[in-house]
């Protein structure tokens, strides 16, 4: 079987730049001439709505109400969804000695909850219609341990990671698919600007030089195995939570 979205209404969060620019040009490709596409950055989205004739939301996930304006949107333009992608996420740093309140909600609030009603939504339009569905939720290896600055973020995503297996369990007989990829280091726009601050202008090139393949996994690396996972070329797989990195988890070293 072809690996295609031919035909599907996609939505795609963190879409204005990045993994999610990343995906959502992959799901183009892929035949998905039914995208929705959210993030906050406005300017970004618009771009690539534009680009990809796609329908976009803007709209921040901070938001109580934005899982369902975004579904909502979708719906009235579409009539259905049939699949999800939670790209959006945030990376901000706290450890056990300086993580605050504030930091944990914010962090929870778009890395788990807003993920948790948005794939809620999607589960119900496919379950009223009685119809298939697939699901990808972008998570992150630090979710089995995490870095001790990333230690709140690291929480964040492994309860995406628990949200993706009880999803995947409880709606595996309605024929909804919800599968995770958790992301090692990859180069983005986004971690350029990070990295720059933090580690200097020459960040990539020192890091790359750690790495197996000689460079960080590539956004469009990400994009492909997304798109593979929302196709039924990989029907039955469900629940699985795929580490894409360069590394064995638990391997020495």
């Amino acid at each position: 079987m072809l690996i295609g979205l031919t035909g599907k209404v996609i939505i795609v969060t963190g879409a204005a730049s990045g993994i999610g620019a990343a995906i959502a040009r992959q799901a183009a490709a892929s035949g998905a001439n039914a995208l929705v596409l959210t993030d906050r950055d406005r300017p970004g989205l618009e771009q690539i709505a534009a680009e990809l004739g796609a329908g976009m939301v803007t709209a921040d996930l901070l938001d109580i109400a934005a899982p369902q304006a975004i579904a909502t949107a979708a719906l009235a333009r579409f009539g259905r969804i049939d699949g999800l992608v939670n790209a959006a996420g945030d990376t901000s740093r706290a450890a056990f000695t300086d993580g605050t309140l504030s930091l944990w909600d914010q962090l929870f609030t778009v890395n788990a909850r807003a993920p948790f009603f948005l794939m809620q939504a999607a589960i119900a339009d496919m379950l009223k219609r009685k119809s298939p569905g697939a699901i990808v939720n972008i998570q992150s290896v630090n979710a089995h341990c995490g870095l001790p600055e990333l230690a709140i973020y690291a929480a964040s995503k492994a309860a995406l990671s628990t949200l993706t297996k009880n999803a995947a369990h409880a709606h595996m007989a309605d024929l909804i698919r919800v599968n995770g990829i958790n992301l090692g280091w990859v180069a983005t726009e986004t971690e350029d600007r990070l990295q720059r601050q933090a580690l200097g202008p020459d960040w990539l090139a020192t890091a790359s030089a750690t790495m197996p393949l000689g460079r960080l996994v590539a956004a469009e690396e990400v994009a492909r195995l997304v798109v593979y996972l929302l196709s039924e070329a990989s029907i039955p797989q469900s629940g699985t939570v795929i580490d894409l990195e360069q590394k064995v988890t638990g391997a020495p070293g």
